[in-house]
């Protein structure tokens, strides 16, 4: 198992951004193990409710929960879900909310959960353990359905000639395994250059996004982030590729109430709507290469911050 797996992506950017203070409350919406959590508590004497729809990272986590006991409080439950799961909780607003998008590295690192093809495992794919998984998504789906799948969430240009081989490839039989699939994925890509990525990566990405809804929970998340946000309240949110991304601009865009401009040349047209957000990274924050030569796994990731606008609450006597 790699050093890194328990590094978090952009942790100092993520903790500077979200200026953990004394007293304060903080969602950390993607818990995974536990290292933006950690890191907040270390850096203030505040309070984090973690969520995690993977029960085997809530189960993991408990061991971390009992170091920052009473600071640290674990739930089972989607980042979508978030002001539902903090209302039952009897939390009405906090001071920060992080989200780290995507797959952790410990499930990368488990051949049985079927996200990555550098191991053969069953074709899982599935963050909660429940519900169809991508076995059933390449096996049942039709071949329209698959490219359109493999084009939108993979950005795969051959994601056509990739829905017909994985169709005729089950004809003969299911395809089960990680590494079935991977195969029937790069002889239908073809090689890649010297510098790419593993011709199955988009398939698998794809695949990925579409079992778990990856997009439409992030579309959840950060209208569920912007709910629950005090005045001042800060959203940190680290992506890993163009279409998590993507959206987390336009959402934050959108709320800080600017739109595209008819041209580049032109100044951004302003909504109608107040604004909400305020938009503190018009770029979004990359990785050193430091960080990206100690971890691998962050060399795509971008942070995009903004905070929540209104009257803040006045401070309390001795909090930072």
């Amino acid at each position: 198992m790699s050093a890194a797996r328990h590094v978090p992506v952009l942790a100092r950017e993520v903790v500077d951004a979200l200026r953990p203070r004394d007293g304060g409350r903080y969602v950390d919406g993607t818990f995974g193990a536990g290292g933006y959590s950690s890191a907040v508590l270390d850096r203030a004497q505040c309070r984090v409710i973690a969520l995690d729809r993977d029960p085997d990272a809530i189960a993991a986590g408990q061991v971390l929960a009992e170091r920052y006991a009473p600071r640290l409080r674990l739930i089972e439950g989607r980042f979508g879900d978030m002001a539902e799961l903090l209302s039952a909780e009897g939390v009405d607003e906090v001071d920060g909310v992080a989200l780290d998008l995507g797959v952790s590295s410990m499930q990368f690192d488990q051949a049985d959960r079927g996200f990555s093809f550098r191991a053969s495992g069953p074709l899982d794919m599935r963050m909660e353990r429940s519900g169809p998984s991508a076995a059933d998504l390449v096996n049942e789906a039709d071949e329209a359905e698959l490219a359109d799948i493999i084009w939108r969430y993979g950005e795969e240009r051959k994601s056509r000639r990739v829905a017909r081989a994985i169709v005729e490839a089950r004809r003969q039989k299911p395809i089960e395994t990680t590494g079935e699939l991977a195969e029937i994925v790069r002889r239908a890509v073809g090689p890649q250059g010297r510098d790419e990525s593993d011709s199955a990566t988009r398939t698998f990405q794809a695949l990925r996004i579409a079992v778990n809804d990856e997009l439409g929970e992030l579309e959840r998340g950060l209208v569920a982030a912007e709910q629950v946000l005090a005045p001042g309240g800060r959203l940190a949110v680290v992506s890993f590729h163009s279409l998590e991304d993507r959206a987390v601009k336009q959402f934050v865009r959108a709320r800080a109430g600017r739109v595209p401009a008819p041209s580049r040349h032109a100044p951004p047209r302003t909504q109608d709507r107040a604004a909400t957000l305020s938009d503190l990274t018009r770029k979004p924050v990359l990785p050193s290469a430091g960080e990206i030569a100690e971890n691998p796994r962050a060399r795509s990731a971008r942070l995009r911050v903004a905070e929540k606008l209104g009257e803040k609450p006045a401070k309390k006597a001795g909090h930072a």
